[in-house]
C-alpha cells in the first residue's frame, strides 16, 4: 500500500535547503518535491531550463558550463561559502555530477549534505563494464557484450548475427557528442564504420559491441528506489511504453507502473552487493527469446519520470531529503496502473510509432487519457509549462528534442 508524502514529517523553517544541479523537467520534479514543503531550493544549470520559472525555485544560478564534473565541484565549493547554502542537500541530475560528487564527498561535505553514494558503490553504475561484471557474478542476466580494444578485433564477431549495437561503457562523452545512447549497425561495413567513430569519441576500451534484444520500448522495464541499509525504503517498477528516440531511447516519454517481482529481486540483489545508498533507477529489457529480464543500465541518481512517484504516494526526492536531515522515512511502494507522460517528446514519439505501425490513434489517445502525471504541467505551478513551450527551439538546438 502506498503511503502519501504527508506521512513524512514536515521540516521546520530552520531546516536546510536543497541544491539541484540541472533544471530540466527531471530537476523540476525535485524542485517541486522539496519546495512544496516550504524548503528553499536553489537550481544551478548551464541551460535555459524550465525550473527557474517554478514558484518553488528560491534562486536560479546560471553557469556557463557544467559538463566538467570536477570543475562543477570547484564551483560548488565556492558557492558553499554562502551562508544560505550551508548544509543544503545536493541533488545531481547528470551522471558526470554523480561521479564527481562521489569522488569528492569529503570536500563537498564541508559545506553540503552529499547523498550521492560513495565511489565504492557508484563505480559499479558509472562504468557498464563494471556493471555487467558484477551482474554476471550475481547471476543477473545481461545482453551478450563484446569488449574490443581496436576495430581489427571486429573480425572475431563475424559469426555473431546482426544487428549489433555500439554503445559506450561510460555515457558522458558519447551522449554529448552524438545525442544518442547507442548506435545500431545492420551490416558489417556499418559496424566497422560506427565502431571506429565511437572509438574516436570515447576512451580506449570504452566502445562496446552488444547484441540487440528484439522488441521496442514496451519490453523495457525499470526498477526505481530510494535504497538504504540493504532495503528499498520506497520503490516502484515501471514499463517504458514509449521513448525518444524509438530504438535506443535516451529518455522515456510515456511510462506506466507495473508489478514485476523478479525485477525487484534482481535489482535489490545487485544494490545489496554494492552496499548502495540513495536514489537509483535500474533498466532492463525483457528478451522474448528466453523470457529473461536482462540488465542494461544503472543510474545512480533521479531519473526522468521520478515525479510519478510523488503523485503515487512515494515521493523519492523528499524521501532522500528527509533521510539526510534526520527525519523518519516510512517504507512505501507504488502499485501498478499509474502513468506519466512528457507531452513535448511523447507526441513526436507517438507519431513515429503510428507511422511505423506500432501504435494507432485510438491506442495513443487511450494511453494519454489514463495518464496521471505530466512531466512539466501543474495547475499549481503553471509558469514552467509556458517556459517549456517557449524554449522548444532552444531545446531542439541544444539537445535535439
Amino acid at each position: 500500500m502506498s503511503i502519501m508524502p504527508s506521512s513524512i514529517k514536515r521540516p521546520s523553517s530552520n531546516f536546510p535547503g536543497a541544491v539541484v544541479l540541472g533544471g530540466d523537467y527531471q530537476g523540476l520534479g525535485i524542485v517541486r518535491s522539496i519546495g512544496q514543503h516550504g524548503i528553499p531550493v536553489y537550481v544551478i544549470d548551464d541551460e535555459q531550463s524550465v525550473s527557474r520559472f517554478s514558484r518553488y525555485c528560491t534562486e536560479f544560478i546560471k553557469l556557463s558550463d557544467l559538463r566538467d564534473g570536477d570543475l562543477t565541484v570547484k564551483i560548488l565549493l565556492e558557492l558553499g561559502k554562502r551562508p544560505e547554502l550551508r548544509g543544503s542537500v545536493l541533488f545531481p541530475t547528470r551522471d558526470e555530477h554523480v561521479a564527481a560528487f562521489s569522488r569528492h564527498r569529503s570536500e563537498l561535505g564541508r559545506f553540503f549534505r552529499v547523498p550521492t553514494a560513495t565511489w565504492d558503490s557508484v563505480q559499479w553504475a558509472w562504468d557498464k563494464r563494471n556493471t555487467y561484471k558484477r551482474a554476471h557474478e550475481l547471476g543477473i542476466p545481461i545482453p551478450k557484450t563484446y569488449y574490443l580494444a581496436t576495430a581489427n578485433e571486429l573480425q572475431a564477431l563475424e559469426g555473431i548475427p546482426l544487428p549489433l549495437a555500439i554503445k559506450p561503457a561510460i555515457k558522458e562523452h558519447f551522449i554529448y557528442a552524438t545525442r544518442a545512447k547507442a548506435w545500431c549497425a545492420s551490416s558489417r561495413s556499418e559496424l566497422k564504420e560506427l565502431f571506429e567513430a565511437a572509438f574516436g569519441l570515447v576512451g580506449p576500451g570504452e566502445a562496446m559491441v552488444q547484441e540487440v534484444i528484439p522488441g521496442g520500448g514496451k519490453q523495457q522495464i525499470s526498477y526505481c528506489a530510494f535504497f538504504r541499509n540493504g532495503q528499498a525504503v520506497g520503490k516502484m517498477v515501471a514499463r517504458r511504453r514509449r521513448q525518444h528516440p524509438l530504438q535506443f531511447g535516451r529518455a522515456s516519454t510515456y511510462v506506466e507502473t507495473i508489478d514485476a517481482p523478479i525485477v525487484e529481486e534482481l535489482s535489490e540483489r545487485f544494490l545489496r552487493s554494492i552496499n548502495y545508498y540513495g536514489l537509483v533507477e535500474i533498466e532492463y529489457k525483457l528478451d522474448p527469446r528466453d523470457a529473461q529480464y536482462k540488465l542494461l543500465d544503472v543510474n545512480a541518481r533521479t531519473w526522468g519520470y521520478h515525479s510519478l512517484g510523488r503523485h503515487a504516494g512515494v515521493d523519492f526526492s523528499y524521501m532522500l531529503y528527509a533521510d539526510q536531515v534526520g527525519l523518519p522515512v516510512p517504507v512505501s511502494k507504488v502499485g501498478p496502473g499509474m502513468a506519466w507522460v512528457r507531452m513535448m517528446t511523447d507526441v513526436p514519439a507517438a507519431l513515429m510509432a503510428i507511422r511505423g505501425g506500432d501504435l494507432d490513434l485510438k491506442g495513443y489517445f487511450s494511453s494519454v487519457k489514463r495518464c496521471n502525471v505530466e512531466a512539466v504541467f501543474s495547475s499549481k505551478d503553471p509558469l514552467p509549462t509556458l517556459a517549456e513551450i517557449a524554449l522548444v527551439p532552444y531545446l531542439i538546438a541544444k539537445r535535439g528534442f
